[in-house]
C-alpha cells in the first residue's frame, strides 16, 4: 500500500509539474507575440508624414476643423502611431459595485491597423496582467492562470476596431485627419461624426467638441458583450476626456474616463486612465 501511495504522489507531483511548466510556456509565449505585435505596430509609424496644414481642413464640418486646430499644431509631423504610458483604474464589477483595479499599463495605437494594450492591474492581494488587441484578449491570474483567454474571431475584430476608431481621436488625430476610408459628417455645431472604413469593417464615433475645438466626449454603437445576457449586439459606448497636454505639438487628453451604456443610467466608467506619457515611436529596419 505505501508503494501505491508513494507511486500516486509522484505521478500527481509529475503532472503537476508538466502543468504548470506548460502554462509557463504558453505565458512566455503570450509575452513573445505581445512583442512581435509592438513591432509590427510601430513599422506602420510614417517614416517622413507630412506636417500639418490648416488648409488640410478644407471640406471638413465646422466642429471637425476646431478639433483639429485644438489637436495638432501647424507644422507639426502628422504621426499615426502612439506609444501610450498610463495608469488609472480598471473596474471588473458594474455602477453600482464597481471592483475597480488599480492599473498600469502601455498602448501602442496604430489605425486602422490595430493596438495592443498591456495591462497590469492589483488590488490587495489580487493580480491580473495580460494584453488585449484586436486579434485577442489574454489575462493572466498572478502570471500563471489564465482567466480570461479569447482568439481572433468576428465579433472580437468589430468590437476591438470600434474601441480604437474612437481612441484615435483621443490620442492619434492625425490617423484621422484624411485618407481612404475616412469620412467626417456634420451633426450641429459642436458635434461631427468620424466613420471608418478598413478591411471590411465599419465604424462611426461621434465627437462633441467646446467653442475652442476642446474634445468634451465621444459616443459610439459599440458591438459588444458586456451586458447580462453575454450576448453581442450594439450597444451605447463613449467616454469623457479631460486635462489636455501638448505632446510635440499634439494636444491630447490625459484624463478619459470611458465605459458601456454611455448615456444611459446603466453607464459605468470602466476604463479610468490617467496618461503618464505619449511617444511617437520610429520603426528601426
Amino acid at each position: 500500500m505505501t508503494d501505491i501511495i508513494a507511486l500516486i504522489i509522484s505521478i500527481t507531483a509529475v503532472v503537476l509539474i508538466l502543468l504548470i511548466a506548460g502554462l509557463l510556456c504558453l505565458r512566455l509565449l503570450d509575452y513573445q507575440t505581445d512583442k512581435q505585435m509592438v513591432q509590427r505596430l510601430i513599422a506602420q509609424q510614417p517614416q517622413q508624414p507630412d506636417q500639418f496644414d490648416p488648409l488640410l481642413l478644407h471640406g471638413l464640418p465646422d466642429a471637425a476643423k476646431r478639433f483639429f486646430l485644438f489637436s495638432i499644431a501647424p507644422g507639426t509631423p502628422l504621426y499615426t502611431v502612439a506609444d501610450i504610458g498610463m495608469t488609472g483604474r480598471f473596474g471588473m464589477g458594474n455602477s453600482r459595485r464597481p471592483d475597480y483595479l488599480n492599473m498600469q499599463a502601455r498602448q501602442i495605437l496604430a489605425p486602422p491597423d490595430g493596438f495592443i494594450w498591456q495591462m497590469q492591474a492589483r488590488r490587495s492581494l489580487l493580480r491580473i496582467s495580460g494584453s488585449d488587441s484586436a486579434s485577442w484578449t489574454r489575462f493572466w491570474l498572478y502570471e500563471l492562470l489564465p482567466v480570461a483567454r479569447q482568439g481572433a474571431s468576428p465579433d472580437q475584430r468589430r468590437s476591438a476596431f470600434g474601441r480604437y476608431v474612437a481612441e484615435s481621436l483621443f490620442w492619434t488625430p492625425a490617423a484621422v485627419l484624411s485618407g481612404t476610408g475616412i469620412t467626417w459628417s456634420h451633426l450641429s455645431e459642436n458635434s461631427a461624426r468620424l466613420t471608418v472604413k478598413y478591411l471590411g469593417l465599419e465604424q462611426s464615433v461621434d465627437l462633441t467638441v467646446a467653442d475652442n475645438g476642446q474634445p468634451l466626449h465621444v459616443s459610439f454603437m459599440r458591438w459588444s458583450n458586456a451586458n447580462p445576457q453575454r450576448r453581442y449586439t450594439l450597444q451605447p459606448f463613449g467616454g469623457y476626456l479631460s486635462g489636455f497636454r501638448d505632446f510635440a505639438g499634439f494636444r491630447l487628453p490625459t484624463h478619459v474616463e470611458a465605459g458601456n451604456h454611455f448615456g444611459t443610467a446603466d453607464y459605468f466608467a470602466f476604463f479610468v486612465a490617467d496618461i503618464q506619457q505619449i511617444r511617437w515611436p520610429r520603426h528601426h529596419n
